[in-house]
């Protein structure tokens, strides 16, 4: 599995860590910036790994803001990319197992980092169920194609 991963300077910190994290476990990425604590907009950061993981030059993304919020609905803008907002492990491996989500979102100034290990380890490990849950996100790529222009 290939990561892409990105963040904001919000999220800078934590994003080292988990980077860090992959290092360690031998998980392969793809660091898409912020490479500092200068001030940068988020949805640049978002909307970078969310269109690589829509182009297939990652399988998964990984992206940090100072409360997760901005850079995930960023994200979410991108045609295909279903962003999880997580700052548990139930709802990172519920995001996998029922709703295929293909991005997670995690907030560097709401999430601590042995949590935020936790949460992406989870995360990384968990499989998509299908079944009566590739029903249910067809229905979310039907209401996305409606209201594509």
């Amino acid at each position: 599995m290939k990561i892409g991963i990105g963040s904001d300077h919000g999220g800078y910190e934590l994003k080292e860590i988990i980077v860090k994290y992959l290092e360690d476990e031998g998980i392969e990425y793809v660091d898409y910036g912020t490479n500092s604590l200068d001030s940068v907009d988020y949805p640049e950061f978002g909307q970078k790994v969310a269109e690589a993981v829509k182009n297939k030059e990652v399988d998964r993304g990984i992206i940090v803001c100072g409360t997760g919020i901005g850079i995930s609905i960023s994200a979410n803008k991108v045609p295909g990319i279903r962003c999880a907002l997580c700052g548990d492990t139930y709802s990172a491996r519920m995001s996998i197992e029922h709703n295929n989500a293909n991005m997670l979102a995690l907030g560097g100034r709401v999430v601590g980092r042995d949590l935020a290990i936790e949460i992406v380890s989870t995360w990384l490990k968990a499989i998509f169920q299908g079944g009566r849950h590739e029903r249910r996100i067809n229905k979310i790529s039907d209401i996305e194609r409606k209201y594509m222009v």
